[in-house]
């Protein structure tokens, strides 16, 4: 499956549940190098992606792992989750909601990861969901872990990016913010965190 195939499962599902995407297009190659870059690339390291979408970030961290990981992507639309388990064979992909991270990790024998990468739409979510999605993904990341997620630079001053920021920032004790990946649309950037707090 090419680009073209993943736009147009993309756009499909967009118009089935467009409260579930908060964006207008899969995220770029550029972007998913950028976000996908954290990534460990030795050893045999778990990696979870919440919102894998199409896959664009999926193809990224593919060409980083090395045999012995474990990629596993959390999707909630059952198509799209039919749609990555043919484009990529090789992930394992569970169908489910970020909010029930711990659970869905805990049924297939993992209790932490080393990296915690999202492509999910934070700004549609009230800050009730991202407290708890966000407490989640603190308490299932090694203690040198990372997770990574992006953001849209038109969207920085709207409220819910700036209830977003805070969130991040009360969750870990370092949040990093990538330079602007401006070959996506639109622009965006990537939150690098680590190193989570007792909350």
């Amino acid at each position: 499956m090419g680009r073209r195939g993943a736009r147009r499962a993309f756009l499909a599902a967009a118009l089935r549940n467009p409260g579930q995407f908060g964006a207008l297009a899969p995220s770029s190659p550029s972007l998913a190098a950028v976000i996908a870059s954290v990534a460990p690339t030795t050893e045999a390291p778990v990696v979870v992606e919440l919102g894998p979408g199409t896959g664009a970030m999926t193809t990224a961290i593919e060409g980083r792992l090395a045999p012995g990981a474990r990629h596993l992507a959390i999707e909630l639309d059952p198509r799209m989750v039919g749609f990555l388990r043919q484009a990529h064979p090789g992930l394992e992909v569970v169908e489910g909601d970020a909010v029930k991270l711990q659970a869905l990790l805990a049924e297939r024998g993992i209790e932490q990861a080393d990296a915690v990468l999202s492509g999910l739409p934070w700004a549609l979510f009230d800050d009730a969901t991202q407290v708890s999605i966000l407490a989640q993904v603190a308490a299932v990341i090694e203690p040198d872990g990372v997770f990574a997620t992006f953001a849209y630079r038109t969207g920085m001053a709207l409220a819910a990016a700036r209830r977003f920021r805070r969130t991040l920032h009360a969750t870990f004790d370092e949040v990093v913010l990538t330079p602007t990946v401006w070959r996506n649309m639109p622009p965006a950037f990537v939150y690098v965190c680590r190193r989570p707090r007792t909350l």
